[in-house]
């Protein structure tokens, strides 16, 4: 397929140039800026930040200077990223912007002063405001929402601290307009929900400590003194996400209490994502769902396990067309979903365009997996057919065991069966889903497991990879990629690709719980340690690849796939490797040099390894990213050399981010980052340097300190195919 590609992109060029260079075709005149209309001009221009636009191209000559001020232009503005923007600078923009700008977006703008933020009273025409991210107190949001009449829109943070009673007559009149309110808690409050009897749509973000920096427990009883409580009249929307932690379910059911008793006849969106095996209970769950169920304009779906049942969610979808549906740790309802989807209970499956079936196996593992226990071929064959629209696909924590023979309905590869999902561009796959089959030798082998009247009175056997031999990936998995081969013909333009093993958890502690809850032991899936480098070689065939994930791959032996994928993968943007082959030795660093210098576009590297060295040759090879914005490294075991994480950050002047937990000593941690800082944060005002060993018991109370925008991106490890909304630009 990447010959097809290049061959199409040669025979451009040649056009191109053969134009270029036809005395017939063009003028021997040559054609500047200024020959070009104001139509072409503003569409070039609508390419470029509005930082540069204001800054720099606004200066160049007095045609770019009004069509730098078009209103097409600066109608709908957006900072978010723009890591390089000032407080100075930022408020040079909103002065020529005041009378501009309808859309503002200051996004994850964690860096900005609070008293920026008071100039955004200045944009009075302003529609729709996005500070999450931002300092902003209770009074200055009085302030601001006084100034804002026309706000529709509204995304912020409620702070510890945060008090509704400070708001202003003409900030709650102003509240009280608003259709859609995004909220990120982080203290126990109902924010300003009582406030906005006119909400349409309400985004929520839980993340909430369940003690204090003092150690002292938080109680939702905090808010029981708030009289006001939310109706949602006019809810149409309703997203909540969730941290871990029992706060912050808690008060996720105070925020649904009102639809006991009431559910919104409006309502067409129900979104809960509940962190961890066992979420709290929910009485009202099954009355949602039946009222959702009855209108037949459901477009989007997800509720925690435990709220559901099998007869709910067919009241739920019968006779709607979702365009969102995820059943992620849900695998009690594995039959339904499946007869709801294919046999009618779905009014228009065409309409669906996100599904997430994450862990809906029947069991979370078992050393001897059924093959009612897996995924079918021929299902989801049927479910490619019918749901023809799909783009974003999560498989995560399900699995397949490819046999040699025709599976049922003749398919022969799972592989297969995803490549009719033609639409496709972000996809999350288990391990083993790719792998063409064991031998017969090794499936004996790693299916014979010791009587349970042994088990824990000896060592229990390494499961681990093999000793590397110059043939051993054939060994494991017959050097085959013709599954694979199938899935990349069929989704040539996929530019989202998440492939997890089983067993990887991640090593930092805030999610690790919740997640090791759902995952099983690595090494129990022998089809998983199938997959190698010949597998990672083959994805060179996704010429549109922009974020790649690969975690828990045991079978990586050498890493030679990461090179000839990147060498191929041009405009790879966003790179995470976690676990990669043993775990007792990092046995692919030549391999990742060469690869992290032909990632000429890479803007974030997320790297978890327990024996990481990053060492001189390692922050070079780092060095010739030119673009990078944001690195992550977590090893438990790892090492760092400080000079040369600081010649690595003066060579990357784009980097704004460094978060390095690994195992050194408290001390050159804390050193190394102080370094950091005092040298780069005076040209750099976003600049978030945390260094910290991966095992001190303080962890988490720094790691609760970074900026949600960047925690939520990047630090912590979780997918991000057919998952709820972020609040955080993702």
């Amino acid at each position: 397929m990447s010959g097809t590609v290049k061959g199409i992109s040669e025979d451009m060029d040649r056009q191109i140039v053969q134009a270029v260079f036809d005395e017939d075709t063009m003028s021997s005149t040559s054609v500047g800026m200024s020959d070009l209309s104001d139509e072409i001009l503003l569409c070039i221009l609508r390419h470029v930040p509005v930082c540069d636009l204001v800054r720099n191209v606004a200066n160049v000559c007095h045609k770019l200077h009004t069509l730098c001020h078009d209103k097409t232009l600066l109608t709908s503005v957006s900072l978010s990223e723009e890591y390089l923007a000032d407080d100075l600078l930022v408020r040079h923009i909103l002065k020529r912007l005041a009378n501009h700008v309808q859309s503002l977006s200051l996004n994850g703008c964690y860096w900005l002063a609070g008293s920026t933020m008071e100039l955004l009273a200045r944009c009075r025409g302003v529609t729709h405001l996005d500070v999450t991210g931002c300092r902003l107190t209770s009074l200055r949001l009085s302030r601001l929402l006084s100034s804002l009449s026309l706000l529709r829109s509204l995304a912020f943070d409620v702070t510890p601290g945060f008090n509704s009673a400070q708001l202003s007559s003409e900030a709650v009149d102003s509240l009280s307009r608003l259709s859609e309110l995004r909220q990120t808690l982080l203290t126990p409050s109902y924010g300003v929900v009582p406030c906005c009897a006119q909400l349409r749509k309400l985004m929520l973000q839980f993340d909430i400590s369940d003690v204090t920096r003092e150690g002292i427990g938080v109680c939702c009883q905090l808010m029981m003194g708030q009289s006001s409580v939310p109706h949602y009249q006019q809810l149409e929307e309703f997203t909540a996400r969730l941290a871990p932690g029992e706060v912050n379910q808690t008060l996720l059911l105070l925020y649904l209490a009102v639809f006991s008793v009431h559910v919104p006849k409006r309502l067409r969106v129900f979104l809960v994502s509940i962190p961890g095996p066992n979420p709290a209970h929910w009485p009202a769950a099954p009355s949602l769902a039946q009222s959702l169920g009855q209108r037949g304009d459901l477009e989007a779906l997800q509720l925690p396990r435990s709220w559901l049942d099998s007869l709910s969610l067919k009241r739920a979808l019968e006779g709607n067309s979702p365009k969102h549906l995820s059943f992620s740790r849900c695998p009690a309802l594995w039959p339904q979903v499946f007869q709801s989807l294919l046999e009618g209970g779905v009014k228009d499956t065409a309409q669906l365009t996100s599904l997430n079936l994450s862990g809906i196996n029947k069991v979370l593992y078992s050393e001897c997996r059924s093959v009612e226990d897996q995924l079918i071929p021929a299902t989801m064959s049927r479910l490619a057919v019918g749901c023809s629209n799909i783009k974003q696909l999560n498989l995560m924590h399900t699995h397949y065991h490819h046999e040699s023979s025709p599976g049922i309905g003749g398919e022969t590869h799972l592989c297969a069966s995803l490549a009719k999902f033609a639409h496709l561009r972000s996809l999350t796959l288990p391990a083993c889903a790719l792998s063409d089959g064991l031998n017969t030798h090794q499936i004996t082998t790693d299916n014979t497991s010791p009587s349970p009247l042994f088990l824990g009175l000896k060592k229990t056997p390494r499961l681990g990879i093999q000793n590397y031999k110059p043939d051993s990936e054939s060994s494991l998995s017959g050097d085959s990629t013709s599954g694979l081969a199938l899935l990349l013909a069929g989704c040539p333009f996929l530019e989202t690709l998440e492939l997890i093993g089983p067993g990887f958890v991640s090593a930092l502690p805030r999610l690790e719980p919740c997640t090791r809850a759902s995952v099983e032991p690595r090494g129990m899936c022998a089809w998983a340690r199938g997959v190698g480098d010949a597998h990672l070689a083959a994805l060179e065939a996704l010429p549109r690849l922009h974020l790649l994930t690969l975690a828990g791959l045991p079978g990586v032996l050498r890493g030679t796939g990461l090179v000839q994928l990147t060498r191929q993968c041009r405009d790879l943007q966003v790179l995470s490797l976690a676990n990669m082959g043993s775990l007792k030795t990092m046995n692919y660093t030549p391999a990742l040099l060469d690869t992290l210098k032909q990632c000429t576009q890479l803007r974030e590297l997320r790297l978890e390894q327990p024996y990481l060295n990053a060492s001189a040759s390692f922050f070079e090879a780092l060095s010739c990213c030119s673009r990078l914005q944001r690195l992550c490294l977590i090893s438990r075991s790892g090492t760092f050399d400080p000079s040369a994480a600081e010649t690595f950050m003066e060579r990357c002047c784009h980097v704004i981010m460094c978060h390095m937990f690994m195992g050194g000593t408290l001390v050159a941690c804390r050193t190394l980052q102080k370094v950091l800082l005092d040298r780069f944060s005076i040209d750099r005002s976003a600049l978030s340097v945390v260094i910290y060993p991966l095992h001190h018991e303080d962890l988490p109370s720094v790691i609760r300190d970074i900026p949600l925008t960047l925690l939520d991106r990047i630090t912590l490890f979780q997918s991000h195919v057919a998952q709820p909304p972020h609040l955080s630009p993702l």
